[in-house]
């Protein structure tokens, strides 16, 4: 009998604990729904000063929208003009030719991964700007103007303003073709050679198709033109860049190979030198006579009709989201600063 009665005891206190935890699991849910409530009606309260920052950030977008100028995009298409195998002769003779300082040649691909990474090196951008006179258009660039037609009083007729380049005139003065000269400091606003790589490597993108091995460059730039002539000319300047670097080291490891042949009697290892020899030759006349070195042109950039940016309708949108999420922020907050401490 005492077993039984403790087990109904115990049984009873079983259930009492499930009652008292589904009263707990319904009130939560209760509170739940209260704060889902209370937090619908706060935002409902708030409404007015969620639409006010909302038109805010709107009518802001849309400011900063039209007052960013239009880039243009120009693209060349290229493909490697040459493939490097590591069989022949230079397979052959690479232990031999390690050994003695020489590259016979590296592994397919090499050229054109090497030619990758020097297009987008500080050296080569820098020789690139100073070469073809770039810092102006490339730092004081502000915005393009297209051609449009105007009256001419005179001769009473209409003449086409040709398209312009427009420079900002706080960094250089077109009239005196010069930088400005700043005030207070009395030195000129002329860009470093550092900031003028950093601004160029910002609108230069280059991109490669790992299936296919296409290589795209690309240049994005205030003025279509200018777009058009820089990616073009960098295709002829990484071509003539690589082809000036292998046709250097070709003669420095045929000077290298003559002395070591003039050194040795052996004619076994005589004849190895004369095959190296022979080898860089061929590669300094194919060098030579090759204009599109690394890359060759497969479809050239052309002067673009359309802007590439910027995304004036993605700029509203997400400012107006922004301006959105800001208004429930701050009516939240409030909400909570200002609750009573009973009821947080």
């Amino acid at each position: 009998m005492s077993t039984q009665k403790q087990n109904n005891i115990e049984s009873k206190m079983n259930n009492q604990s499930l009652e008292k935890s589904q009263v707990l699991y319904q009130t939560a849910l209760a509170d739940d729904e209260i704060d889902l409530k209370e937090l619908f009606l706060v935002i409902w309260q708030g409404k007015w000063l969620i639409i006010l920052l909302t038109s805010l950030f709107a009518v802001g977008g849309v400011f900063y929208a039209l007052s960013q100028a239009n880039t243009y995009k120009a693209e060349v298409l290229v493909a490697p003009a040459q493939k490097e195998s590591g069989g022949g002769l230079g397979g052959q003779l690479g232990g031999l030719a390690s050994l003695a300082g020489v590259n016979l040649g590296g592994g397919e691909g090499g050229v054109k991964v090497e030619a990758l990474a020097v297009l987008q090196s500080r050296q080569f951008i820098n020789n690139f700007i100073n070469k073809h006179d770039l810092l102006v258009p490339l730092m004081a660039s502000k915005k393009w103007a297209k051609a449009i037609k105007v009256w001419d009083e005179e001769k009473q007729g209409w003449n086409e303003a040709p398209a312009k380049n427009i420079m900002d005139n706080e960094l250089y003065n077109v009239e005196k073709n010069e930088w400005v000269i700043d005030l207070e400091s009395r030195l000129s606003l002329k860009p470093t050679l550092w900031e003028a790589n950093k601004a160029f490597k910002k609108i230069i993108n280059v991109s490669e198709d790992k299936d296919s091995g296409m290589v795209t460059i690309a240049i994005t730039h205030h003025s279509p033109i200018i777009a058009y002539q820089w990616a073009n000319l960098l295709v002829l300047e990484i071509n003539a860049w690589m082809k000036n670097k292998k046709l250097t080291e070709t003669d420095k490891n045929i000077g290298y190979l003559k002395e070591k042949l003039e050194e040795t009697a052996i004619a076994e290892v005589r004849m190895l030198f004369f095959q190296m020899v022979e080898e860089q030759l061929k590669n300094k006349m194919l060098a030579e006579v090759q204009d599109e070195f690394v890359f060759k042109v497969i479809d050239p950039a052309v002067i673009a009709e359309e802007k590439s940016g910027p995304k004036r309708a993605l700029i509203c949108v997400l400012a107006t989201l922004l301006g959105g999420m800001f208004g429930v922020f701050i009516v939240l907050i409030r909400h909570f600063i200002n609750k009573p401490e009973d009821e947080k």
